[in-house]
């Protein structure tokens, strides 16, 4: 059975889509309420960590999934 675009890719749309708008809604409730500072370096490192976290997370799924589909 041929592994179709909705069967493979579709549901790593939906879940990175749909899911990265609530992890960037949730991360911009973060910035707007008084638990996050400027001010301070680890402040900004953790953020700037949690989004390369989240797309380095997002592309090691998407190459595992290219991996998976080119050899199968």
């Amino acid at each position: 059975m041929p592994l179709d675009f909705d069967r493979v890719w579709l549901p790593y749309l939906y879940l990175y889509g749909v899911g990265g708008v609530f992890f960037l809604g949730g991360l911009w409730m973060v910035l707007r309420s008084e638990g996050f500072s400027k001010q301070r370096p680890s402040d900004r490192r953790w953020l700037v960590l949690m989004f390369v976290g989240f797309v380095w997370y997002a592309g090691l799924h998407g190459a595992g999934i290219l991996a998976a589909t080119q050899l199968g």
